[in-house]
């Protein structure tokens, strides 16, 4: 299954790197890319939403769903 998320809040490869390490440590992620340019994450596996959404805004960033 593939989850596209919108985040926000990123500024800089920290950010970046601190939202795809947040993604990979929910149980069921097989897979996180984050593009900063853009603001999205594409997430493979299995993982609960909201646990997706949850470990993203734990960072200090928002996550939404992308439409």
């Amino acid at each position: 299954m593939t989850t596209q998320l919108t985040i926000s809040g990123m500024t800089c490869g920290h950010c970046q790197t601190a939202v795809a390490k947040a993604l990979k440590s929910v149980p069921g992620v097989q897979e996180a890319q984050v593009d900063l340019a853009q603001g999205t994450a594409t997430v493979q596996g299995q993982a609960d939403l909201q646990a997706l959404l949850a470990a993203i805004t734990a960072e200090g960033y928002g996550a939404q769903v992308r439409q």
